[in-house]
């Protein structure tokens, strides 16, 4: 009769051992606090993201129309064929990259590594550098002659960046607009883990054929201010872990290993008191 207390007791004591390690390794992301201190609202309150520039690789949709719609078609890809729209530069770009999804796809110019475009209607044209602004400019030259009064719809199909480190969904992201900040990005990722040195983002931008660096300390008001806070087309993002992670990661190790012999240590007990 004694097995029976002593029985129970080891089941009390797995079940603490076991809400134990439920309750330790759970954490939560919630509540991280980015942006603290004083504002100086006459130095941040202005509001300055940066027109993104046409680099190699991107890939752009553009529409032209003008006051005379049929003179027009011969110069838009998705209305007429050419052979001008080769099979490098009509890209189907899906609205996610996930293997084997199926989404709806879009004509698109992609910037080749010259940096031109085989655009429908005129031929190669050199854009690289060169923002939606002044894309328009070139075309209205080019356009100008044939068409009455043209405009465009000109926009980027593969605007993405890179966020890699202490975020809970690291990956590549695509976005639907232009415009989007560091906060912005972190916040398309899941947020920060709570190992996120906050005060150490890196930042990889290529800009001109050269790649530049830098970093971001996202406790300070002052990042709204630097021309890094606003995320650009390709940018890697990576949020370093704090020197507390390693040590964490040991403690959780060892943590885990001793709930292990416990558990088997009790198991075994058990198994023997059943044997008898």
């Amino acid at each position: 009769m004694r097995r029976i207390p002593l029985l129970k007791n080891l089941l009390f004591a797995i079940l603490g051992l076991w809400i134990l390690h439920t309750m330790s390794s759970c954490g939560s992301t919630k509540g991280m606090i980015l942006v603290r201190g004083p504002f100086d609202t006459a130095k941040l309150s202005r509001i300055n993201p940066v027109e993104p520039v046409i680099r190699k690789g991107d890939i752009l949709s553009i529409i032209v129309f003008s006051d005379n719609p049929e003179a027009t078609k011969i110069y838009n890809q998705s209305l007429i064929g050419s052979p001008f729209s080769s099979a490098t530069n009509a890209v189907s770009l899906g609205t996610t990259q996930e293997k084997g999804s199926s989404s709806p796809s879009a004509p698109g110019y992609e910037v080749d590594l010259d940096g031109n475009i085989i655009f429908q209607g005129i031929g190669k044209i050199k854009i690289e550098g060169l923002t939606k602004a002044a894309l328009t400019d070139t075309l209205n030259a080019r356009l100008g002659p044939f068409l009455q009064h043209p405009y465009y719809s000109i926009r980027f199909l593969n605007y993405k960046f890179t966020m890699m480190g202490e975020v809970a969904k690291p990956g590549v992201v695509n976005i639907p607009g232009e415009k989007i900040n560091i906060l912005e990005a972190i916040a398309l990722s899941g947020e920060l883990t709570p190992f996120a040195n906050r005060d150490s983002v890196f930042i990889i931008r290529e800009n001109n054929n050269k790649r530049e660096f830098a970093w971001l300390n996202l406790t300070k008001p002052e990042i709204m201010a630097s021309p890094y806070y606003y995320v650009q087309q390709n940018d890697i993002i990576i949020v370093e872990p704090t020197k507390k992670k390693a040590v964490a990661n040991d403690i959780v190790t060892a943590r885990n290993i001793s709930l292990a012999l416990a558990f088997v240590s009790t198991f075994a007990i058990v198994y023997s008191l059943f044997r008898k």
